[in-house]
């Protein structure tokens, strides 16, 4: 007979958090494309959701680092069926025929009307690079033996943000005219340097939440014997 599953106070709230920004980063952030004057590197331009979209990241490191992989495994899914569902309802309201006293469609095209090229490169680059990031910081921990947390939280969001964004702004931009394609490179480059920066800033904060649920949760999982398959909801 199998044990019962261990239940956990705040894996749910965390769960709930993560799909909560990621959700919100891709409906809001990738509309606008920012610039910002930096000294002595002059103009750069930035995806708006660079923002906030690592926070994402820092939530998959929690879960990964305290509950394992095949629990943070769920949870990357559940963002997945959230952002894709996200993506359906927006553009199906932004189909609709607008009432004829209504004005504002082709604003609401531009911040919601994302084509379906962007929708799935967004959704592809998502679940590719947050199983990079688990997958890299489980193995991490393993080899650490559950040392130097900020070696694998920053470590992992090297692999996965870079796996994150070689893989969307060629998906979604690439010859589509909406950024210059010479452009891409540099706004590549400075989305992954400033997400990778802000889990370095974070990381007194990531020390603080990982070590207050190991205390609450009681938990500390190795990822040992774990089945890394992706493409299953096994715990």
């Amino acid at each position: 007979m199998n044990s019962p599953a261990r239940q956990y106070r705040y894996y749910e709230f965390v769960m709930a958090a993560f799909v909560t920004v990621l959700i919100c980063s891709n409906l809001i952030g990738p509309a606008k494309i920012a610039q910002g004057h930096f000294p002595l590197i002059g103009a750069v331009s930035f995806g708006a959701g660079v923002l906030f979209f690592p926070i994402s990241y820092v939530f998959g490191d929690v879960l990964t680092e305290v509950y394992g992989y095949a629990r943070s495994r769920r949870v990357i899914w559940a963002g997945f069926a959230g952002l894709a569902f996200a993506a359906l309802m927006a553009w199906i309201v932004v189909s609709l025929p607008p009432a004829p006293f209504w004005k504002n469609q082709a604003a609401y095209e531009v911040a919601f009307g994302s084509t379906w090229r962007i929708a799935g490169a967004s959704l592809i680059a998502f679940l590719c690079g947050e199983f990079v990031n688990s997958f890299v910081l489980a193995k991490m921990k393993i080899l650490t033996q559950g040392r130097w947390l900020w070696t694998r939280t920053i470590g992992s969001t090297i692999f996965g943000e870079g796996v994150d964004s070689l893989i969307f702004y060629p998906l979604a931009f690439w010859g589509s005219g909406l950024i210059p394609d010479e452009r891409l490179p540099q706004i590549m480059l400075v989305q992954f340097v400033s997400k990778v920066g802000i889990e370095v800033a974070f990381t007194p904060l990531t020390y603080a939440v990982v070590g207050w649920l190991k205390r609450a949760e009681q938990e500390d999982y190795y990822d040992r014997h774990t089945d890394f398959n992706p493409f299953t909801l096994r715990t």
